[in-house]
């Protein structure tokens, strides 16, 4: 049976414990509310540079012009990019978007098509590379504030891994924010940029003037929407991040404050038992005296 002084020490720890997962949720919720803002300012520039590409694919050549657009013949190679965390104390956060790329994994293979990896995040490549997978290419560092520049060198990788014939298809798998609660994984396919993406609303009369020509301009934009999709999925990784840490961190709280108060509980029935034991030994004593 526990001692008292081990009952003490159990509630110290555990009180100690309540502090640190307090201060962890509170800087999850700040860090949260960050990514936020920064995903609903993208949202606004990315549906503007979409109605410009719908706009522009009303007078762009066949897709099959664009190499973004051009599927390839076979698809022998594909390239899962996976977005994780640096870090864990997220709850099912890394774990959830491991096991989808994965299950993708095992799922093209038994296909018979080989797949190349690119990982974001330390959590990722650790587990990865300890399951004995080969990482094509990874990046640390950018869950807790992913910038513009990220995404670009990124997006450049897998343009020319594509343009290049060297993979046939790339999947974005990552956490797509929708609570800090709710966190659902999405696979979609980047590379190449499906035409119905681009053309809808193709019958639209022009709502811009362009210069120089449209195709032009229609072939510049394709890199920058790969840019685009891989910035938005490093923000909505990193904000679903955010809302697991901090539910995580609130539910560890609310635990420590139940046990803290068992403990309590548990240390003041000792404290009475130890007390009844003395005044029993004391009469005791005394009788046996009298």
């Amino acid at each position: 049976m526990a001692t008292l002084q081990d009952t003490r020490r159990r509630v110290v720890s555990t009180q100690n414990t309540h502090k640190i997962t307090k201060a962890m949720e509170m800087v999850a919720a700040a860090k949260l509310r960050r990514a936020q803002q920064r995903i609903e300012a993208l949202r606004s520039y990315a549906l503007s540079m979409i109605d410009m590409m719908q706009d522009l694919a009303r007078y762009a050549e066949s897709p099959t012009l664009y190499p973004l657009l051009r599927r390839h013949d076979a698809v022998r190679d594909i390239t899962l990019v996976v977005f994780t965390g640096d870090r864990g104390l997220a709850g099912a956060f890394n774990a959830n978007v491991l096991r989808r790329a994965t299950e993708v994994y095992r799922q093209v293979t038994a296909e018979g098509q080989s797949v190349h990896w690119v990982v974001i995040g330390k959590k990722g490549i650790g587990t990865l590379r300890f399951r004995g997978y080969q990482l094509d290419r990874t990046w640390e560092g950018l869950s807790d504030h992913p910038d513009y520049t990220h995404a670009e060198e990124i997006a450049r990788h897998l343009i020319e891994q594509y343009t290049s014939e060297k993979t046939d298809e790339v999947h974005l798998i990552y956490n797509r924010f929708r609570s800090p609660l709710e966190q659902t994984v999405k696979d979609v396919v980047r590379l190449p940029i499906e035409p119905p993406e681009v053309r809808r609303g193709g019958q639209l009369p022009a709502t811009y003037i362009y210069e120089p020509d449209p195709g032009i301009i229609y072939e510049q934009l394709l890199p920058r929407y790969v840019d685009i999709t891989v910035f938005r999925a490093l923000l909505e990784s990193s904000a679903s991040e955010q809302g697991a840490r901090m539910t995580a961190m609130r539910n560890a709280s609310e635990n420590a404050d139940e046990m803290i108060d068992h403990l309590t509980l548990q240390l003041n029935r000792a404290r009475q038992q130890s007390i009844t034991q003395e005044i029993l030994e004391v009469v005791a004593g005394a009788n046996a005296l009298g």
